[in-house]
């Protein structure tokens, strides 16, 4: 009698595990009616990693999916994040460690709005704007400290605009005026203390006209930066 009882105790636990399992099958990969995806998503890799994971309503990516590098299902590499009544996406990309690398939204794929990236340890090391994919605005550049070692501006996927740069102490040291992505128009050049150094106009990338030069921030003369060269040289 105990036998049968534990025969039958093992014949309903077997009929359980095998319909949850169906119903399980059911609710993933799943199309409705009108052949449009629903519901939870899982793919695989061919060497059977995870490939993704999300949700579709009626064929619409709703809610976060995650994406999977074929070496590894540990982290994601990717994680997109998809809104109700929105065609934006906020999507991450990070390491096969999981340190996010970069992040910001697309929109038909383009990158559009502020995108930032970060170092190995978290912390950013630049922010810049997309229009249509295109960089379009101002992008900054980040010490580790969080200090700004330099601003560009972008017109159309162009620099266009002053670029400045600056020492890690926060002085300006240089500062190019840029117009189709090359140098055009004025230029000025710092020492580390903020003294300009030389300034002059580049065309086309190249320098043009005559350029002007200073020591301890006044006009100097060819024979005085010849004289301060000879006494560089000599303290070497």
């Amino acid at each position: 009698m105990i036998y049968l009882k534990k025969v039958f105790f093992v014949l309903v636990f077997l009929v359980c595990y095998c319909s949850s399992g169906a119903i399980f099958g059911q609710e993933i990969n799943r199309f409705n009616t009108n052949n449009k995806r629903i519901g939870v998503w899982k793919k695989y890799h061919p060497n059977k990693r995870i490939r993704y994971t999300g949700q579709f309503e009626n064929g619409k990516e709703i809610g976060v999916f995650k994406f999977y590098d074929i070496t590894s299902s540990k982290h994601p590499v990717i994680i997109k994040t998809y809104y109700n009544n929105s065609d934006s996406v906020f999507a991450q990309f990070f390491t096969i460690q999981g340190k996010v690398k970069t992040e910001g939204f697309l929109n038909n794929k383009n990158r559009v709005g502020v995108w930032k990236y970060f170092n190995y340890n978290g912390e950013l090391i630049s922010k810049e704007n997309y229009i249509n994919g295109l960089l379009h605005g101002e992008q900054f550049v980040y010490y580790p400290d969080g200090q700004v070692t330099a601003v560009s501006r972008y017109k159309n996927g162009l620099l266009e605009g002053i670029t400045s740069k600056f020492s890690s102490k926060n002085i300006l040291i240089e500062e190019i005026t840029y117009a189709n992505n090359v140098p055009n128009g004025l230029a000025k050049y710092f020492e580390l203390n903020g003294n300009l150094k030389e300034t002059g106009f580049y065309k086309n990338g190249k320098r043009a006209g005559k350029w002007e030069y200073y020591l301890d921030g006044e006009i100097a003369s060819e024979e005085a930066l010849k004289k301060n060269k000879r006494n560089i040289y000599k303290k070497q």
